[in-house]
């Protein structure tokens, strides 16, 4: 894979970037689209997006650089590479976290807009990860399986050694979240459950591949890489929203047709 694509003049196109903004593209207008259709405020989600992208920017650096503390107490220089070094999952929170402020800002209801963002979140990471293949970076470990991908040109995975296609498979796998959340969208009983169901995807799909991942210096946790172990809490989180939001929703359905009963039940007596 090579990463630099096109170079005129001093301009120089990279692969990981160009990926990185036709995935933020491609989010912007698949949420705008899903929300005219929803009868939403869709004027608002340029903005959403700009608030995402930057906490989410934040937040996978932030994240970067915990995962990386003994190397920056030894060189603190590293704190000043702001173009390298940044971990998905506080791309995600910080990007959550960020948005959540933005809709509190506006008073508009959370939950809505929680599941409307996140198959497009899905969709941009599957771009994103593309973006990882022409740089090489998220690389696998050495195979030898026929099923493999060799770099020659670059600056992060090995050169000229055969390694499990982890970036491929990764966004494949975004890929099919982006579908499968889409399906879920038309289906779900309670707002929530989309949302809830992105992170369980993202974080199931996660914790597997990072068994077959080669860059070993993301940091661990015991057995776990740090990835693995952010990976279950996001589980759980993502499987309770699912569940509560369903459990919520029945509890919330159940007065009002009790009210609407009594009210027929009046407005017979009174006639």
């Amino acid at each position: 894979m090579k990463n630099e694509l096109l170079t005129i003049g001093p301009v120089t196109v990279y692969g990981y970037g160009l990926m990185i903004a036709i995935g933020a593209l491609s989010a912007y207008i698949t949420s705008e689209y899903r929300a005219k259709k929803r009868g939403m405020q869709y004027e608002l989600i340029f903005n959403l997006f700009i608030w995402a992208l930057v906490g989410g920017m934040l937040g996978a650096k932030l994240l970067y650089y915990i995962t990386q503390i003994k190397e920056i107490i030894a060189d603190p220089s590293l704190l000043l590479d702001v173009s390298h070094g940044f971990v998905v999952y506080g791309g995600i929170l910080g990007g959550i976290l960020s948005g959540y402020l933005f809709i509190r800002k506006h008073k508009l209801n959370f939950l809505q807009y929680f599941d409307l963002v996140m198959p497009s979140i899905a969709l941009a990471q599957g771009f994103g990860r593309l973006g990882c293949l022409l740089a090489g970076c998220c690389y696998g470990n050495e195979t030898t399986s026929s099923f493999h991908i060799i770099f020659h040109q670059s600056d992060f995975a090995p050169n000229n050694v055969p390694l499990i296609p982890t970036q491929p498979i990764s966004s494949a796998l975004d890929f099919l979240n982006f579908f499968a959340l889409l399906l879920i969208a038309r289906k779900a009983k309670a707002q929530g459950q989309v949302a809830g169901f992105y992170l369980v995807f993202y974080s199931a799909g996660r914790f597997i591949l990072e068994f077959f991942r080669g860059d070993l210096e993301r940091g661990a946790i015991g057995v776990l890489s740090t990835s693995q172990f952010i990976a279950i809490f996001l589980f759980i989180i993502g499987l309770a929203i699912v569940i509560l939001c369903g459990k919520y929703a029945g509890r919330t359905t159940v007065p009002a047709v009790a009210e609407e009963t009594v009210d027929n039940s009046d407005s017979e007596d009174q006639e």
